[in-house]
């Protein structure tokens, strides 16, 4: 499987996205009906490595939806839908079932890349500009299979997910609709503004709803995710799950095998901050560890356990290297 990076692309890497967001744009030079939108959105299924370190939490079958982005089938998705999958197919706007290849996968954006086996025969989705999207804005959610429902914008801030995982400018909408893993957000002007993730219970004004990963997300890691190579460029993980509970950090679940298990920290411990600095929320948490440095860093966690606070110092990793991202059968 071929792995995103945020550094060390090469200008081929940089030509070989060029192309594909250029093909994007000149697909839709012309206007693009309801119809057009729904066929460059598809259902995917994917199968994943027995063997993977994500089945306990995501299952060894899944399925959502991908937002085909140019003509030769490259299709964007959600990335926890292919992550350690071994094989996935697609099935088009009109029935059709083709196989597609697994190209990559980006842990910081949460974006993942197939490619069908065979060119596409439907336009595909431009990409809009998620930037300029504002609270308030009318958009539709597109799933796979042909499901549309109007959402609205309810705001655009910051998400911390408890998996290690931080967006500076996610976008939520609502109502809530339920086929939102990989589901396409389109602008009034068929335009893609980004990727369906989660259903959330505070979308926005205390609403629920839906929160999407920016499209802006996407042109700087493309190149890499396009791309076989892997720099040593990646933050530093430790496999933990953080949630804030009554202005605390409480950890809820500790990866098995994980830096964080095999340094000894366990599921209840309260993290109090990194190397004596505190952290004031999940976000400030997750910026405090990734300025200690690349993946291989020592993390100096502190951590509060039965009422007394200690230190310790975790190996992190590379997130990717814990996981199997190569089929061991």
């Amino acid at each position: 499987m071929r792995m995103a990076r945020r550094t060390g692309m090469l200008p081929a890497f940089f030509a070989a996205a060029a192309a594909v967001l250029a093909l994007s744009a000149a697909a839709h030079a012309q206007t693009t009906s309801l119809d057009q939108l729904t066929s460059a959105v598809v259902r995917i299924k994917t199968h994943i490595n027995p063997d993977a370190r994500t089945i306990e939490n995501l299952g060894r079958d899944r399925e959502g939806s991908g937002i085909v982005i140019d003509q030769s089938g490259l299709i964007l998705t959600i990335g926890y839908l292919m992550v350690e999958a071994y094989a996935a197919e697609i099935i088009t706007h009109d029935g059709r079932t083709v196989p597609a290849n697994i190209v990559g996968y980006d842990h910081e954006s949460g974006f993942g890349l197939l490619r069908t086996v065979e060119p596409f025969r439907h336009k595909p989705l431009s990409l809009g500009k998620s930037g300029d999207v504002k609270k308030g804005d009318q958009a539709i959610l597109i799933g796979g299979g042909g499901q549309v429902a109007p959402v609205r914008i309810a705001s655009t801030r910051e998400f911390a997910g408890s998996w290690e995982y931080l967006l500076d400018d996610a976008i939520f909408t609502s109502p809530p609709q339920t086929p939102w893993s990989g589901a396409a957000l389109v602008s009034r002007e068929g335009k893609l503004l980004g990727v369906g993730s989660l259903i959330v219970p505070d979308a926005g004004d205390g609403a629920p709803g839906n929160m999407f990963v920016p499209i802006d997300r996407l042109a700087p890691v493309l190149g890499d995710m396009l791309s076989d190579t892997r720099s040593d460029g990646a933050r530093p993980w430790l496999g933990l799950n953080t949630n804030e509970v009554a202005g605390r950090l409480l950890v809820t679940k500790v990866t098995p095998q994980g830096p964080a298990e095999k340094a000894g920290v366990v599921r209840g411990d309260v993290v109090v901050g990194i190397n004596g600095e505190r952290a004031t929320s999940l976000a400030d948490f997750y910026r405090k560890l990734w300025a200690q440095g690349r993946a291989g860093a020592v993390i100096p966690l502190d951590l509060e356990r039965g009422g007394s606070e200690k230190r310790i110092g975790v190996p992190s990793i590379d997130r990717l290297d814990h996981l199997k991202l190569k089929s061991t059968f």
